[in-house]
């Protein structure tokens, strides 16, 4: 039974993760039997947006704290995640606002220490790391072309290119499949960067996750 890390952003995609995606996560990675490590970083959110209209609010409100709304319990920090035998980061405009600054600073961005860490050490001793929807970016900000990975967040073509900026490789990919990057280990789905629906996101999240198991 692998340990597989599951690093979110908070709650709700205007401003965390994606509740959707990382529940077909975490349904995902339970299918295969595995041992899931929540992840959150201790950090407060960029901003703090109301769901139901839209608008930022003045509330101040902590990464981890909302992240234990989706795990049903509290969320281990980046640096504490222990040994991992592969990390998955949903997506969620948290993603590029809580785990990195891309939303604001584009290809100039920085990724949050503890987050970049984690990703760089995975990549590094040749662990799988799954990304979805937007996270992508953040995998790209974080390895810089180093090494060069192969990635996707569907087909928008404003992302790719900074993806492509990033230093990675961008490739097109349709809501109910996934990008394999064999040589790195890294698998990549678009969900809602392209999808209408929850059944459109689980399809491609399972595909991603079954490509991650059969390395482990």
């Amino acid at each position: 039974m692998a340990k597989i890390g599951v690093l979110i952003s908070g709650c709700g995609f205007k401003d965390g993760a994606e509740i959707h995606e990382s529940v077909c996560t975490l349904l995902a990675v339970s299918r295969h039997g595995h041992t899931i490590v929540p992840l959150a970083p201790d950090i407060p959110q960029r901003e703090v947006v109301n769901h139901g209209t839209g608008e930022p609010t003045s509330e101040l409100r902590s990464v981890r704290v909302e992240a234990a709304r989706i795990f049903r319990g509290p969320a281990q920090t980046p640096d504490k995640a222990g040994a991992l035998d592969a990390l998955i980061l949903p997506g969620g405009y948290g993603a590029v606002t809580n785990l990195c600054d891309f939303a604001t600073r584009g290809t100039k961005c920085t990724v949050e220490p503890a987050t970049a860490a984690l990703i760089r050490s995975m990549v590094s001793t040749r662990k799988p790391v799954g990304a979805w929807c937007i996270a992508p970016v953040t995998v790209a900000a974080v390895l810089r072309g180093d090494p060069a990975v192969r990635l996707t967040i569907g087909t928008d073509e404003s992302t790719a290119k900074a993806i492509k900026e990033l230093g990675a490789t961008h490739v097109n990919c349709a809501v109910d499949d996934c990008v394999v990057d064999k040589e790195h280990k890294i698998v990549s789905t678009p969900a809602y960067m392209l999808a209408k629906n929850s059944w459109e996101v689980l399809k491609g999240i399972d595909k991603a996750v079954d490509a991650i198991c059969k390395w482990l």
